[in-house]
């Protein structure tokens, strides 16, 4: 395979949705059962609790009626049409979604050049593409600090759903056993910690383990549904919304619509994990399942609820349950509401590891440990350190609040302003992005937003009873965030201002023949190719082995041949390999090669340039692993791209490597290439990697008088924290070779 043919393989393979079609759409609808739809599945389980505390009086006939009416209402409006309808549509070009995707939408990364990462000696003034952002510049830190904020929160949602739901699921056992109705909170954690010590299984592992039980759970639900509803048909009023609408005209209770809330808990989540399915499979599988079992669900409880008030009020899910407390279906339906709570806290948990590996692709996070858990969808994900911070978080959680009343009061906070700002953003791309017209992006805006702001509104109320605790992580989480964005900004750019060319600083000597094969620049089989310097032929001239200068005080917008000699400095030519490792896209050498030579005046006789860069496939065949370019202007440099597929293992093999170089220097000049060859091949017995460390420091700023605190405050930001944290967290953390192998260059970047 030529170079040419190689970068249009390697672009073609660039990350898409999951795209499935027939028997492998329905495999992967039934999929997302047991991923998506339990966190929303689960919540008959305490949601007219919710609306009715066991403890308050019990509602009328017409409340209930308009109760239930508000919950279906809710549920269609919101899951159903808001987001399995309309922004399951408005994922990434890659298939991901989120409120971060949203904004990804509308401020678009760079597009990243594989091929400049083998350009060491190409004049460019950019370094690398990035689309036009369809939003003014200004408005670019609000909407990010907004996206991190949703973000941030349904982050938290992944420590709030755990706790709440496997809570209440558990808290049923005091219906038919109250000697153990103390014990809630222990019971709860045991089941919850071996949730968490399984997830190294990976996504698809879990979901066909929990698809079925979640396909029951729905089912039996819905069936118990249809047998309550015989109890009172006319609850079936309930579709029409003006019995939602008279029940808060009625009562006044705008705290009402805190406990409806929490029926559409959950439905966020169909956007987040959109990169592990696709469009498809979740609009299928709710539409045709989900949606209508938690329907019945509702219209069951509602029908009981009306005729034996008093009987049901304490427990309202458990209580309502056909035959005897402590009958068989009872054990049935309680085994598989632990089950299904259990499943609901994979929900979040997946969507939590999927959020955290977009905010890391996106520089928004330090780079942590990721294990790929699919060879089909490279956004199936295990992150162990957040898994077991979550679960750490989760325990604190149920311990604290030791009721599934006082955790679904710091629940419904989270999901409100999420919803809020997934609208916002929707409504944003609507116009800027989808180019619809914007009386529609407005229309969207408005009935969406005001159905948000009134779920919203009513969470607000419960900040002092446990919202707080969401409000406080997001915060948190969110400074975090734009913090991380800003100080790695900083540091990018140095980066990219500080890569260089390498005829600006290193010259041959003048003086003695260098050979040149400028005119011969062919693709050759393979991945191997030569870099063109100029765009005329020259005579091949003798081989020869030339001096080469550093030029001291350079200037990098001057070419070769320019620079006095009292300013150059000899380079002292050994005979080893050193691979230097480029940890950001773009073309030139990274500022670690040339703060190396400025210390240690000499050049190994040959200098790999690796870039390692990871492709949306499983796996890349060995044969399509390196591209390798050969620099002519500096005898044995090599600029090469080393292709990982997400799922296979760092393990760069310095031979094969070799054999690709060796190949390029024996087709460029068949007739004396053989010394070359065979001196390539002694020196690269042993070699080096030289990783860039980046020793941060912060740039002093002039703003006039206070200029001193704002000096201080930068100085202790990028010096004291994110120097620390970046060294705790190095970049290279999925793709780091043995340490015992590397050498960190340190460099001082003033940013």
């Amino acid at each position: 395979m030529s170079a040419s043919s190689k970068s249009e393989h390697v672009h073609a393979m660039a990350r898409s949705p999951v795209n499935a079609h027939g028997f492998a759409l329905l495999a992967l609808s039934f999929q997302t059962l047991g991923i998506i739809y339990s966190d929303i599945g689960t919540s008959p389980l305490y949601v007219l609790n919710g609306i009715w505390p066991s403890t308050g009086p019990v509602p009328s006939k017409e409340d209930v009626i308009g109760g239930i009416s508000a919950i279906l209402w809710s549920l269609t409006l919101l899951p159903l049409l808001k987001y399995v309808l309309i922004c399951l549509r408005f994922g990434t070009h890659e298939g991901e979604g989120g409120t971060f995707a949203l904004f990804q939408g509308l401020y678009p990364p760079e597009e990243k050049d594989f091929d400049a990462d083998r350009t060491l000696t190409g004049d460019s003034a950019k370094f690398s593409v990035r689309q036009p952002a369809k939003l003014t510049s200004k408005l670019r830190w609000p909407l990010l600090a907004w996206s991190l904020l949703g973000t941030s929160l349904t982050l938290s949602d992944g420590i709030l759903t755990p706790a709440v739901s496997v809570t209440s699921a558990v808290s049923g056992i005091a219906i038919a056993r109250p000697s153990v109705s103390h014990d809630i909170v222990p019971i709860s954690i045991a089941f919850l910690v071996p949730l968490f010590l399984m997830q190294f299984r990976g996504t698809a592992n879990l979901s066909f383990v929990f698809a079925p039980v979640a396909f029951v759970w729905l089912a039996l639900i819905g069936a118990t549904g249809i047998v309550n509803i015989i109890h009172y048909p006319g609850i079936f009023r309930a579709f029409d919304p003006s019995r939602a609408i008279m029940l808060f005209v009625r009562t006044g209770d705008y705290d009402l619509l805190s406990g409806v809330l929490l029926a559409v808990t959950g439905c966020e989540a169909l956007f987040a994990n959109l990169g592990q399915f696709n469009m498809l499979s979740i609009q299928f599988s709710f539409c045709c399942f989900v949606y209508p079992c938690l329907c019945l669900a509702y219209l069951g409880q509602g029908a009981r609820l009306i005729t034996d008030g008093e009987a049901v009020i304490s427990n309202i899910f458990y209580q309502t349950i056909p035959g005897p407390a402590n009958g068989p279906l009872f054990w049935i339906l309680y085994v598989f509401a632990i089950l299904a709570t259990l499943i609901a806290s994979q929900a979040l948990i997946t969507a939590t590891f999927s959020l955290i590996q977009q905010l890391m692709n996106m520089h928004s996070l330090p780079q942590l440990r990721m294990i790929y858990t699919s060879d089909t969808i490279q956004g199936q994900v295990y992150i162990p350190i957040v898994n077991f911070i979550l679960m750490v978080a989760v325990i604190i959680f149920v311990v604290a609040f030791k009721s599934s009343t006082s955790l679904t009061n710091a629940y419904g906070f989270a999901v409100a302003t999420v919803m809020f700002t997934t609208t916002m953003l929707i409504a944003l791309q609507m116009k800027f992005v989808k180019g619809l017209p914007a009386v529609l992006a407005i229309a969207f805006f408005l009935s969406f937003g005001f159905f948000d702001g009134l779920f919203w509104g009513s969470a607000l109320r419960k900040v002092p009873d446990g919202a707080w605790v969401p409000l406080m992580l997001g915060l948190i989480l969110v400074v975090f965030m734009l913090f991380w964005t800003w100080a790695k900004g900083l540091e990018d750019k140095f980066d990219g201002r500080n890569r260089m060319n390498l005829r600006h600083f290193i010259l041959p000597s003048d003086t003695e023949e260098v050979f040149l094969r400028v005119g011969q620049n062919q693709n050759l089989q393979g991945e191997v190719s030569t870099e063109s310097e100029d765009d005329h032929d020259v005579e091949d001239e003798k081989i020869q082995h030339p001096s080469y200068y550093i030029l001291e005080d350079h200037d990098t917008g001057k070419g070769v041949g320019t620079g006095s000699a009292s300013g150059r400095r000899e380079l002292t030519r050994i005979q080893t390999c050193a691979v230097f490792h480029k940890l950001t896209v773009g073309k030139g050498v990274p500022h670690s090669f040339v703060g190396f030579i400025r210390q240690w005046p000499s050049l190994p006789r040959v200098v790999i340039f690796l870039a390692v860069r990871v492709l949306p496939t499983a796996r890349v065949a060995p044969e399509d692993r390196y591209a390798v370019t050969k620099v002519r202007s500096i005898q044995g440099f090599y600029g090469v791209t080393y292709y990982l597929g997400f799922r296979d293992d760092f393990n760069i093999k310095i031979d094969e490597v070799v054999d690709r170089m060796c190949a390029l220097e024996a087709r460029s000049d068949p007739r004396h290439s053989s010394e070359a060859v065979d001196e390539i091949r002694c020196v690269t017995r042993q070699y080096t990697h030289i990783v860039p460390h980046y020793y941060v420091v912060s740039k002093r700023m002039d703003a006039g008088r206070i200029s001193w605190v704002v000096n201080w405050v930068r100085s202790v930001l990028i010096e004291e924290v994110y120097r620390r944290l970046v060294t705790m967290f190095p970049e290279q953390e999925n793709w780091v070779t043995s340490g015992d192998e590397i050498i960190r260059v340190g460099v001082t970047a003033e940013i």
